[in-house]
């Protein structure tokens, strides 16, 4: 049984920072990909970065620049570092992880940045 379990969210004021984390039961070196989502009131879930297993990093366009995902295989952890955050980024976020096409999710922490 697959566990992520993110941590990191709070609330923080536009243009400032927050780094989230998501930390897996196993090793995520057996996941084809891992990968951040987001879900604000009223809105459908959207990707907002993902990292394959060989590397291959993703950003939605409306945080590239901004964002940096990244991946500690040491630590079964995945990072989303977020920068200049602005008011639209508030929402709650996932951590996501598919292997052989089986999709699993953490329970997601919420982000809220302030005007």
């Amino acid at each position: 049984q697959v566990q992520l379990v993110e941590s990191g969210g709070g609330l923080v004021q536009a243009g400032g920072s927050l780094r989230l984390s998501c930390a897996a039961s196993g090793s995520i070196v057996s996941f084809n990909a891992m990968g951040w989502h987001r879900q604000a009131p009223g809105k459908q879930r959207e990707l907002v970065a993902s990292i394959t297993s060989v590397g291959t990093i993703n950003y939605a366009d409306s945080v590239k620049g901004r964002f940096t995902i990244s991946r500690d295989n040491a630590k079964n952890t995945v990072y989303l570092q977020m920068n200049s955050l602005k008011p639209e980024d508030t929402a709650v976020y996932y951590c996501k992880a598919l292997r052989q096409f089986n999709p699993y999710w953490g329970q997601g922490t919420q982000v809220t940045v302030s005007p």
